[in-house]
């Protein structure tokens, strides 16, 4: 069973367009990571003014491998000074996947 990370990005309204420069910078750099199923920045569009990164790993055990190993160096590169107010991490495990058709 694959698990998702949700990272819920609080943010300044003008810090949208800084956040997704950054993560299109970074882009790709986790695809080579034992159990990394996918990546997707989310852009509030109503409802909600908080960023989500979504992330799906194989395993939980991937996801700790990533997190206290490639993803602590990537996170200590000089990025300048931080745009996010306040982020959560929220936790899931996938009971049920539906493929699209297209």
């Amino acid at each position: 069973m694959s698990i998702v990370k949700i990272n819920a990005l609080s943010l300044p309204p003008e810090a949208g367009p800084e956040v997704e420069r950054r993560f299109a910078g970074r882009a790709g750099v986790v695809d080579g990571q034992p159990g990394f199923l996918g990546f997707k920045l989310l852009r509030p569009v109503a409802g909600e003014d908080r960023y989500f990164v979504f992330t799906e790993w194989a395993d939980e055990e991937s996801y700790v491998a990533w997190r206290d190993g490639e993803a602590r160096k990537a996170h200590k590169g000089d990025y300048g000074a931080s745009v996010v107010d306040k982020a959560n991490l929220l936790e899931f495990e996938v009971v049920m996947d539906v493929p699209g058709k297209g």
